[in-house]
């Protein structure tokens, strides 16, 4: 089994615009009481129109082509999901919830087989009802190479997934997936999933009505299933409009608050634009949100002095950790007391000011984020205090026989503060207090992607990073420390090459529990392990800020997502 995760395949963007996220320890903007985050302005009502101010613009608009997680933000006011993100504040938001089925999913004994079952009153917005023929057919369109792009996840779970090839090419549909009536769907699977129910928060779930599926043309007009329907596409999701679908009821959907008439997202914008736009706040701006754009430090600092803007400050967190990757194939990264040293010698509060301060970044010591639901468990194998031990580091080295190091560290040459030349200096200048002199290797960054992620000749040392689909340590620990899922001749996240048959095993046995808070404790506990061995050095998790307009309410920002939930705004 192979796992993607939803953020390696954005690699090349920066963090701060992620158009859809996962989370870790969110906080929203301004609220009351109320669970929902009512924010300033009294209680939200319906009506208006909300203005979506993008970097990204929102391509191949297609259920089967994107790659979201919970939903994904913009695409899940249009497509519905048999499980979805729970809809509220913080940790509360990391849960997986029903959307069109009735629950979660009901595993069989050993979780290779998941039912469920639609709630009844399901309409498109043509009135027809939603089956669950429609689920499996757009399930199976995924599959088609017509609609590649989204998630991988299920070719490699069901049974037969690895050589379907999609309802183009075979009419007969896949059998691990059977449909006994209307509204059951049943999943059969090739080993235990114990996160099934997160897998079937992504969109190749929304479903599809076979008679109006119009293969690569449906993202011209997908079939909403959804509290809106696109009136709307141009430029391949640079300008989308959405209306209301008059057939979508609330009794159905507990998640989405639908509050505003029209949903106008305008993308390929400049974020020094978006955020001047919402700062500004004139005309249909005071009525807009950003679900890409990050604040930066200049920005910050000019905020900052201002309460009424302060004020219109979101907050959140992605289960995202940026690190330093060492490939033990390459020498001197082959000694474990070099990799050792040099995690001593990290100077974590320079590092955290090269990506943009306290405010935009929080020090690391554990590959998982700092969040439950990821299993998160405290440890610092190599304590160093904020600012490095660079003695310590020293008489690591000459125990291993080099007290003169000269090393190389690959980083990109995009000015992002993640995995560029801010924060490769940083590096450099820790170590250098350590006796040890890093020469810095600036890549272009598509070079610099593809370097790093090659099994054959990926540098020694290098700047990485890494997120989850779903607020779990499965996809965050297995894609880089699988043994199992080492490519060879593709895109290879195992950096460290590690193939160590008790944390293989430990990983298949996690694999198994529905217990979702079990398997946390257990993927925390295999992290603590994983550490031991130097084979990178955590840094720091971002820190998402984001400007909204003057005349926008109720700021809901999830542990999952990290940024604003479009589903529940409302406008003034």
């Amino acid at each position: 089994m192979r796992q993607l995760s939803l953020v390696s395949r954005r690699v090349a963007a920066a963090a701060v615009s992620l158009v859809v996220a996962s989370g870790a320890a969110a906080c929203a903007g301004p609220k009351d009481s109320d669970a929902k985050g009512t924010a300033q302005g009294g209680k939200p009502h319906k009506g208006g129109t909300l203005t979506v101010l993008n970097s990204e613009p929102q391509t191949d608009f297609d259920p089967a082509r994107l790659y979201t997680s919970g939903g994904g933000n913009v695409p899940s006011l249009v497509f519905r999901t048999l499980t979805t993100r729970n809809r509220e504040d913080g940790a509360a938001g990391t849960e997986v919830v029903p959307d069109l089925a009735t629950d979660t999913g009901r595993p069989n004994k050993d979780a290779t087989e998941w039912t469920y079952t639609l709630k009844e009153g399901l309409k498109y917005e043509d009135g027809t009802a939603v089956t669950s023929a429609d689920v499996k057919y757009g399930i199976e369109r995924s599959f088609a190479a017509e609609l590649s792009g989204g998630a991988p996840y299920l070719r490699d779970w069901l049974v037969g997934g690895d050589t379907y090839r999609g309802p183009y090419k075979d009419k007969g549909g896949l059998d691990s997936i059977r449909t006994p009536d209307h509204r059951t769907i049943v999943f059969e699977l090739r080993k235990p999933e114990g996160e099934f129910p997160f897998v079937a928060t992504q969109t190749q779930f929304a479903p599809v009505p076979k008679a109006q599926d119009t293969g690569t043309k449906y993202e011209e007009h997908p079939i909403s299933s959804g509290p809106y329907k696109v009136v709307r596409n141009e430029g391949d999701g640079e300008h989308l409009v959405l209306e209301r679908n008059p057939h979508w009821s609330e009794k159905t959907d507990e998640e989405r608050r639908a509050y505003p008439d029209r949903i106008d997202v305008r993308s390929g914008l400049d974020s020094a634009v978006i955020n001047q736009r919402l700062s500004s706040g004139s005309g249909a701006d005071a009525a807009a949100v950003t679900t890409d754009t990050n604040l930066g430090p200049a920005e910050l600092a000019r905020i900052g002095g201002d309460k009424e803007l302060a004020a219109r400050v979101g907050t959140g967190h992605f289960g995202y950790t940026n690190y330093l990757a060492f490939n033990p194939k390459v020498k001197p990264f082959d000694n474990p007391e070099v990799r050792r040293a040099i995690s001593y010698a990290i100077n974590r509060t320079s590092v955290v000011n090269a990506a943009g301060g306290s405010a935009l970044a929080e020090p690391a010591t554990t590959f998982l984020p700092e969040q439950k639901a990821f299993g998160h468990t405290a440890y610092d194998h190599f304590p160093a205090g904020a600012s490095g031990d660079p003695a310590k580091a020293k008489a690591l080295l000459k125990k291993a026989g080099h007290e003169n190091l000269t090393i190389t560290l690959t980083h990109s040459t995009d000015q992002n503060r993640e995995t560029g030349p801010e924060v490769a200096t940083a590096v450099q200048e820790a170590l250098k207090k350590a006796g040890i002199t890093v020469k810095l290797d600036g890549l272009e960054n598509n070079a610099f992607n593809e370097k790093r992620w090659s099994a054959k000749d990926a540098p020694g040392f290098f700047l990485s990073r890494w997120g989850a689909d779903w607020p779990s340590g499965g996809p965050f620990l297995a894609p880089i420390f699988d043994g199992r899922q080492i490519v060879k001749d593709g895109s290879n996240y195992n950096h460290a090459q590690l193939d160590d048959p008790a944390v293989n095993k430990e990983i298949d046995e996690i694999n198994k529990l529905t217990d979702l808070d079990a398997a946390a404790r257990r993927w925390g506990a295999l992290d603590k392990k994983i550490g031991e061995q130097a084979l990178d050095v955590p840094l720091f998790h971002p820190v998402y800020k984001r400007l909204y307009g003057k005349d926008v309410r109720n700021i809901v920002i999830s542990d999952w997502t990290g940024v604003l939930d479009i589903s529940q705004v409302a406008v003034k």
